[in-house]
């Protein structure tokens, strides 16, 4: 009976774990465009994000009872509890992910109305697309329990960090040159922090694949720098 006990629910975890990965592919794609919504003013696209995220919600709740209903017919012990409680917080994290990238599609109809910063949506744009390679690269980890491409990924996030200090300077010296750049420079002071936000979700998504393989927590990993100890340019 033991052995066909661990194969269900082995059969059972990985059906779960495609679900995982398929709702993280809607979440990479709702992050990607809802950044080229941003740069290219186009406020259908963004309507689109924020319906989707509706499904990607739906996908966690799904995924979650899958969780809850492997854990009462299976009754896991150790290594197997722990993989299917890190897949439950995968989802989690997830859809965090896709709340942040809906956040940033509600602005484009505010900034298509105010006045253009040049570069900040292009800027934004590049940071968003790093986020969006280290979740498609930790989802890999994540399908393979791959540890080395979960430390880069975890690495990787120090640069999100310092795009985001610097985009804080650049909208900060808009913002004294000109009075009329406050209202956009701020909306694209959150989304700046919200694409950083999601750089740290899909770090703790990788150290969830790192507690898997190795049953112990990721080491504390490097930060860049806060944002609250940016001083403002001098004039």
């Amino acid at each position: 009976m033991k052995p066909h006990t661990l194969s269900a629910f082995d059969r059972d975890l990985e059906a779960i774990r495609l679900n995982v990965l398929t709702m993280g592919g809607q979440v990479e794609d709702a992050i990607l465009n809802a950044s080229r919504a941003l740069e290219s003013r186009d406020e259908d696209l963004a309507a689109q994000i924020v319906q989707g995220d509706k499904l990607i919600d739906a996908a966690e709740e799904e995924i979650n009872a899958q969780v809850v209903r492997l854990l009462a017919l299976r009754q896991p012990q150790a290594d197997d509890l722990r993989a299917a409680v890190a897949v439950m917080k995968m989802a989690g994290e997830l859809e965090r992910l896709g709340d942040y990238a809906k956040n940033m599609a509600r602005r484009v109809p505010v900034l298509i109305s105010a006045p253009v910063i040049d570069g900040a949506a292009g800027a934004l744009r590049r940071q968003a697309r790093l986020v969006g390679q280290m979740l498609k690269d930790m989802l890999d980890a994540f399908a393979r329990l791959d540890v080395a491409l979960a430390r880069d990924v975890i690495t990787r996030d120090v640069e999100v960090d310092d795009m985001t200090n610097a985009l804080f300077r650049e909208f900060i010296t808009h913002m004294m040159e000109d009075p009329r750049n406050i209202t956009p420079c701020l909306h694209y002071v959150f989304i700046a922090k919200n694409i950083e936000r999601m750089g740290d979700l899909v770090t703790h998504g990788a150290e969830q694949v790192i507690f898997v393989a190795e049953g112990h927590p990721a080491a504390a990993r490097e930060k860049g720098h806060s944002t609250a100890l940016i001083d403002a340019p001098k004039g």
